[in-house]
């Protein structure tokens, strides 16, 4: 992860720059990926950002970059589930992979399925969290951490109602799927399936995990 922002109280980041001091950290830097503000960068600001790496994601106003090759495994799941999920979703219901979603004015992680309410828009970039029903991860060594910490929360604070995060384990692809407590605006754990899927939120889906990857 390569991080370009001002200093902030984000848990994710490991290197903050303020304006003041730009000096030597700053200087190899190309100009896009210095702040345009003090407070770092705003969610609006990523659809500004044509050098930017694909998959950048935003973070308590910080910028992460993924700059580790994806795995295969990691592509098969996420063209897998998104097959998956189109197939069973009702006709109202949008199914995209590696979207961004603007969680509040600072965050704007990238999910790798998601499922919303809203109808296909050929020149969409990002989804509001209100809009979206179900939020995938699927979990890779360099996204491992905020994965599981990180997003998760995140997600749960802006109110997405189901959550499910994808492990490689030496069975084959795991499944735990969370789903939103209201009054606490947290996840409750709700289920781990191993060699198939079956759950009725927020439809009736049927996933055959073994068939996902060879």
């Amino acid at each position: 992860m390569i991080d370009a922002t001002p200093r902030s109280r984000s848990p994710v980041i490991t290197a903050q720059l303020t304006e003041p001091h730009y000096g030597e950290d700053m200087a190899d830097l190309p100009d896009w990926m210095r702040p345009p503000r003090e407070e770092g960068w705003f969610a609006e600001d990523l659809d500004r950002l044509p050098e930017a790496p694909r998959h950048t994601e935003l973070i308590d106003g910080a910028l992460v970059f993924m700059m580790a090759p994806q795995r295969s495994w990691h592509m098969r799941l996420i063209d897998g589930l998104t097959s998956a999920l189109r197939t069973q979703a009702p006709a109202n219901f949008e199914v995209s992979r590696e979207m961004t979603v603007r969680l509040d004015a600072r965050n704007r992680p990238e999910a790798d399925v998601i499922v919303s309410s809203t109808s296909f828009d050929p020149d969409r970039t990002w989804f509001e969290a209100s809009d979206v029903l179900l939020a995938v991860e699927v979990v890779s060594p360099e996204s491992a951490f905020r994965d599981r910490t990180v997003k998760l929360r995140k997600y749960a604070a802006a109110g997405i109602r189901h959550h499910w995060l994808v492990e490689d384990e030496a069975v084959g692809p795991v499944v735990h799927v969370y789903e939103l407590d209201e009054p606490t605006k947290a996840y409750v754990a709700t289920g781990v399936f191993r060699d198939s899927l079956h759950v009725t939120v927020p439809f009736e889906i049927d996933v055959d995990l073994a068939k996902l990857v060879p």
